[in-house]
């Protein structure tokens, strides 16, 4: 096995600021950026989530690693060469041509909830916005290399039967989720697993015994709306959720009656997925800000990368436990 080596001080800076991003972006040379996505796209594939895909060294890319690497009995080295073999990934990049369905998912996405309200459905922003969901990635990541394969190609301006380089990674598929809410059925063989919710680290992991299945970047609840420690139950994992905008709520943690609902779609602020636990207004869920997991704070909840809440939906069940640490 050819061993694919990337500094490993490279792979511990902690989360970049714009200006350190943009400074190591000077100093990368594609090699080195293509071997970073590579091992992203790796840790991705498993479920072992760096956070959004964007050729960058970077904490939750190491963390990802060593976790990885623990699960599979190895070395927790976080280092790339030790048990990984990135030559598992195929090409870094395909090549994605925009469809005449994926224009559905586009459209008008007010800021402000009571504009909001007065929609059906969330919609993204613009075809960008849609591309960066469905690949797990950041937009700056996407102009970087687009512009290198077709840099006539103009991304703020994209239209049916254009074609886009796109990292190699299973593509999230927003069409797949309903538009209309439900609860996903309970499955009782998954009700052994636990799901581990870390704050410091801002990570979920799920285990099953000893086993490390997944593991995945979070924004968890901070200052006045902290997410709750504790040991608590899913109460059900609805898809398509509707959320119940509260100021008051978001500022304090009190219910007011001015409120504003809001519907389903990609850019809801609860995201595509929402599951309860038995701690009233308490969840893990999707987002409409898949950029800032990690780098953020949120109003009590678990926040995740709606690819990787769906991804995780798939693997947990309404009465599992979810200790929060």
């Amino acid at each position: 096995m050819k061993r694919t080596l990337i500094p490993s001080l490279l792979l511990s800076i902690p989360l970049a600021t714009a200006s350190l991003a943009q400074d190591i972006i000077k100093k990368q040379t594609p090699a080195e950026r293509d071997q970073t996505t590579k091992l992203q796209i790796f840790l991705d594939q498993q479920l072992f989530g760096p956070g959004k895909i964007d050729g960058l060294p970077g904490e939750f890319t190491t963390k990802a690693l060593i976790r990885y690497q623990r699960a599979r009995g190895l070395d927790a080295t976080g280092k790339p060469e030790d048990g990984i073999d990135l030559n598992s990934v195929g090409p870094v990049y395909i090549d994605y041509t925009i469809q005449a369905g994926d224009l559905s998912f586009v459209g008008p996405s007010p800021s402000e909830p009571a504009d909001q309200a007065k929609l059906q459905y969330l919609p993204y922003r613009d075809l960008l916005e849609f591309l960066t969901e469905r690949f797990h990635c950041s937009p700056d990541f996407l102009l970087r290399i687009n512009k290198e394969s077709n840099p006539e190609l103009n991304l703020e301006r994209l239209k049916e039967g254009d074609v886009v380089r796109v990292p190699n990674v299973e593509p999230f598929k927003v069409e797949e989720v309903p538009k209309t809410g439900g609860f996903l059925p309970e499955i009782p063989e998954f009700k052994k697993r636990t799901i581990n919710v870390n704050r410091a680290e801002k990570l979920l992991e799920l285990t099953e015994g000893d086993k490390l299945l997944a593991c995945v970047p979070i924004t968890p609840g901070a200052g006045n709306l902290e997410t709750p420690a504790g040991t608590w139950k899913i109460m059900g994992i609805a898809t398509a959720p509707t959320f119940r905008w509260d100021k008051s709520v978001l500022e304090t943690g009190v219910r007011s009656d001015r409120f504003y609902m809001l519907p389903p779609g990609p850019n809801n602020p609860v995201g595509v997925l929402w599951c309860g636990l038995n701690k009233p207004g308490i969840g893990i869920h999707g987002t409409n800000s898949p950029q800032t997991i990690g780098r953020t704070s949120s109003h009590g909840c678990m926040r995740v990368a709606n690819w990787d809440v769906v991804r995780l939906s798939k693997l947990i069940t309404k009465g599992m436990t979810v200790v929060i640490e």
